[in-house]
């Protein structure tokens, strides 16, 4: 296994604010795609030792461009459901954080909604643990799963990402844009960041930027690399 980093970025202000880590798997000199193992990975339980590696090992990246100089504000890990809800989680977590001296923050764990809210009363006490930690939280793919605005304003998530298939209707349906719009001003309502995936071309960055959205993700800027 190795990970790939692909930069979030500030349109408006030009800069890089994060990375997100992505897991790939080199076999036999090629890259298998994530939709061929990482499914195996989760069925056969082997994810959860698969993403606690992929936590430590981004912790450790993360410090170790800082000690060269690199301004990077956080770097972004996705935690499949059978990986958060288990307790090591937490404990990797903390040990990541106290290893690699990151301050609060430093480290954002992409969820998905389903995964929040399935046990919603149960899984909140989790989230804040996650938290003090010293995590931030962000939803994943918004807009594509169970989607509930009464449990949204009782999370206390830091961001929320626009999953690419909203991004890619941009400019070739009404519906996309009107997607996109929604979600912006959720979140401004909210006062979480929203951060678009998928960016692929300078007039999908220039519509979002005119619904408000400044922070991106996507192959206009960077492939993971």
């Amino acid at each position: 296994f190795e990970l790939h980093y692909q930069p979030c970025v500030d349109v408006g202000q030009g800069r890089v604010t994060g990375m997100e880590a992505l897991l790939r798997w080199r076999r036999d000199g090629r890259l298998v795609p994530p939709g061929e193992f990482i499914p195996v990975a989760e069925d056969s339980g082997l994810i959860v030792p698969i993403g606690e590696w992929v936590l430590q090992t981004a912790a450790e990246r993360l410090a170790a461009w800082r000690r060269a100089g690199l301004a990077v504000e956080r770097i972004a890990v996705n935690v499949p459901t059978i990986h958060f809800e288990r307790e090591s989680l937490l404990s990797t977590l903390r040990a990541a954080m106290h290893v690699h001296r990151l301050a609060p923050r430093s480290l954002e764990l992409e969820l998905t909604e389903t995964c929040m809210v399935r046990d919603f009363e149960r899984t909140l006490p989790r989230i804040e643990a996650l938290i003090g930690a010293g995590a931030t939280l962000a939803i994943d793919d918004f807009g594509t799963g169970y989607s509930s605005l009464a449990y949204l304003t009782r999370l206390p998530i830091d961001k929320l990402k626009v999953d690419r298939a909203f991004v890619n209707q941009l400019g070739a349906s009404r519906q996309g844009g009107a997607v996109c719009r929604a979600i912006v001003a959720l979140g401004q309502s909210l006062g979480v960041q929203v951060l678009a995936e998928g960016v692929e071309t300078v007039e999908q960055a220039g519509a979002l930027l005119a619904l408000g959205c400044r922070s991106m993700q996507g192959f206009l800027f960077s492939r993971p690399v």
